[in-house]
């Protein structure tokens, strides 16, 4: 069987023909975070307009702020000058068709293993978990308390951005 890296390898080998990104400073230059989902079907750098070496684009299930997220955060302000946050989740999200409790089952059933202690961050209402989660962020005593964070939804049908609240 062929994995998938390996495609990724032959990929690289093109990429790296003209490659020409080596002047990029470490920190991002427009000094902004991005946290946003996984989902394939978001790319957020062309959908927001960010060029390689822009923003920090931090990514997870449902785009949710969890102490991962924090951790990067933290990083991206303190050590890399970012100033402003930016939370973008999306429409049809796969966060929205489960319950932490159905995750819960599904583990244990497939894997034997119980996650009960786990808050996989399921999302109930798209909007209120953007306002949630800029809120959330809005109080957090390890971010600037001056740190402008905007929340948005991206609509994966159409490529949109609509704000949904600014802090």
């Amino acid at each position: 069987m062929v994995a998938v890296f390996d495609d990724f390898l032959e990929a690289n080998a093109s990429y790296i023909k003209n490659f020409n990104n080596v002047d990029l400073e470490l920190p991002p230059k427009r000094q902004v975070a991005v946290v946003t989902c996984m989902d394939a079907r978001l790319h957020p750098a062309p959908a927001l307009g960010i060029k390689l070496g822009d923003s920090h684009i931090i990514r997870n299930a449902g785009g949710r702020i969890d102490e991962g997220t924090i951790r990067s955060l933290v990083i991206s302000q303190q050590l890399l000058g970012t100033k402003e946050i930016v939370v973008l989740h999306h429409t049809d999200c796969g966060m929205l068709t489960f319950e932490n409790e159905d995750l819960y089952q599904i583990v244990k059933e497939k894997l034997g293993e119980d996650v009960s202690d786990r808050d996989f961050l399921p999302i109930a209402d798209l909007e209120q978990s953007v306002v949630d989660d800029v809120n959330f962020l809005s109080g957090l005593k390890v971010l600037a308390p001056d740190t402008p964070i905007s929340g948005a939804i991206y609509d994966v049908k159409t490529g949109a951005v609509r704000e949904v609240t600014r802090k």
